[in-house]
């Protein structure tokens, strides 16, 4: 009996060690495949990685904008000829120049319609595009916006297949890809990388203060001519328009504009060649509890401010629809179409969605008091 008992204990460990060794093959033989896979998946991410194929979706659409405009110059600067060479020379008239400029630009559909910055063709007298494979159209500038720097400009050619796709800038977060694509110097389909450094960038805080937009910072390289081509995510669709790099302090910061604001200004531009902006006619800044403290306690101040959040009106345009409504200087604006208003760029929000000629609604504090003042806002004066 024990004899058989042994014999069974034998078989069964005989048994137990053949299906360790078979275990063991089997890990062997699934880490080697893993590791194949591995090897074979990171070359092929090497070889075509994700801004590669974002690059491949748009690349086609981006193009190279030539703009010519004549100036008038005098030939010599009559501040520093000498008098005698004055009198030699007689009285000198002004000689006509071409001055040569260059951008980027994004063609956003089958008609040929290109986006670009509004400071690259505003005011020119000739516009040539260059497409991606080297073709050069003539190009027609259907409106320009100063105020977002946004333009829209057309080309003679139908059934342009090569657009970009548009994406939302609304789903944009702080940290995703960012690769900014151009003609920077003149070089054609230059790429940078980066990623989204911060949204909802005021451009007032970078000392434009004739222009209302929100930017897109990022830190992909934007250069001299990168500006108005695309800003794109990592799925290939376009986020925003490159407008503008900062130099001097903070250089390096590159700027975009959402796309999804580029969209409403273009489809505007489209249809009545320009782009209304209401215009209170306010110099704004920005109140707290704070700042009006501090104020307060001086013994020179000549008025006393209201301790809370708000756009304190500095001063009032002659003939502005906010002089013609009775806003003074000193009020504090606290609320509009009853938003509550914590800081100037929240008003100009509100404004900006504002109807010509309907009435807007703000909430005033004038000498500790609380007023309502309908206002109507007028388009924002010297566009046309």
């Amino acid at each position: 009996m024990q004899v058989k008992t042994f014999k069974l204990m034998d078989s069964l460990k005989i048994r137990f060690i053949n299906l360790i060794r078979i275990f063991i093959i089997v890990c062997v033989c699934l880490v080697s495949f893993s590791q194949e896979g591995e090897i074979l998946a990171l070359d092929s991410f090497e070889s075509h990685n994700f801004v590669s194929s974002a690059v491949k979706n748009v690349g086609p659409a981006v193009v190279k904008i030539d703009t010519e405009r004549l100036i008038e110059r005098q030939q010599f600067d009559p501040t520093l000829l000498d008098p005698l060479l004055r009198d030699l020379l007689g009285e000198q008239g002004i000689t006509p120049e071409r001055e040569r400029g260059q951008g980027s630009g994004v063609i956003i559909n089958t008609d040929g319609l290109i986006l670009t910055n509004a400071h690259v063709v505003e005011r020119v007298d000739d516009v040539s595009v260059t497409l991606a494979d080297g073709t050069v159209r003539d190009g027609q500038v259907l409106g320009t916006d100063v105020v977002t720097d946004l333009a829209l400009v057309k080309i003679d050619h139908s059934g342009y297949s090569s657009f970009a796709p548009l994406g939302n800038s609304e789903d944009l977060e702080v940290g995703d890809w960012a690769i900014a694509l151009g003609t920077p110097y003149g070089l054609e389909k230059t790429v940078t990388l980066g990623i989204v450094s911060s949204l909802h960038r005021d451009i007032n805080s970078l000392g434009f203060s004739d222009k209302r937009l929100d930017l897109i910072q990022t830190d992909a390289a934007i250069n001299p001519g990168n500006s108005g081509g695309p800003l794109i995510n990592s799925n290939g669709e376009v986020i925003g328009i490159n407008t503008l790099v900062r130099s001097g302090p903070g250089a390096g910061l590159g700027f975009a504009i959402p796309i999804n604001l580029a969209k409403s200004v273009s489809d505007q531009l489209l249809k009545n060649g320009e782009v209304i902006h209401p215009y209170l006619g306010v110099q704004l800044i920005s109140l707290n509890p704070r700042i009006a403290k501090e104020h307060n306690q001086d013994p020179n101040s000549l008025v006393q401010l209201p301790e809370r959040n708000g756009a304190l009106i500095q001063s009032i345009i002659p003939n502005s629809p906010a002089e013609k409504a009775g806003l003074r200087r000193g009020d504090l604006v606290i609320a509009a179409e009853n938003i509550s208003i914590e800081e100037p760029k929240a008003l100009l929000d509100e404004v900006e969605k504002a109807q010509i000629g309907k009435v807007f609604l703000l909430n005033v504090l004038r000498d500790n008091k609380e007023i309502k003042i309908n206002i109507k806002p007028e388009p924002l004066p010297g566009l046309t």
